[in-house]
């Protein structure tokens, strides 16, 4: 019987996740984050869907992925095309999920081999009602 890793050593796994924070490889997060597959997670710097311009997606297209997951928060949402024109150019996939089944298909894909990048906006929770 052979055994293997269910992922690749080095590899940036997601291992929790819940509203408003991620932990990669056991490192609580709670901003929003690049994750390649492998190399430094770094923060993406939008907090939300409208902060988001076509240089964020730059920074993902720079990192030669065969797809990018993108995480869009708490609730499905699709950035506009226009933003993601790096990535169109290059041929590069884009998935567009939630952040929780973002973070599931990114851990799948990796688990694969796959030189994926998830790209999580993580916004900040709503304060709990007096």
């Amino acid at each position: 019987m052979k055994f293997q890793p269910d992922t690749p050593l080095g590899a940036n796994v997601v291992s929790r996740h819940e509203a408003g924070r991620v932990w990669i490889a056991g490192v609580p997060f709670d901003h929003s984050l690049i994750v390649p597959w492998s190399g430094p997670v770094q923060a993406w710097g939008a907090a939300s869907l409208a902060e988001l311009l076509p240089a964020h997606f730059e920074r993902l297209a720079a990192l030669r992925p065969e797809v990018v997951i993108f995480g869009s928060g708490a609730r499905l949402r699709f950035a506009p095309p226009a933003l993601m024109r790096s990535l169109i150019d290059q041929r590069i996939g884009v998935e567009t999920m939630d952040t929780g089944a973002a973070c599931r298909t990114y851990n799948v894909l990796l688990s694969e081999g796959r030189p994926v990048v998830a790209a999580l906006l993580l916004e900040a929770a709503a304060p709990a009602a007096a």
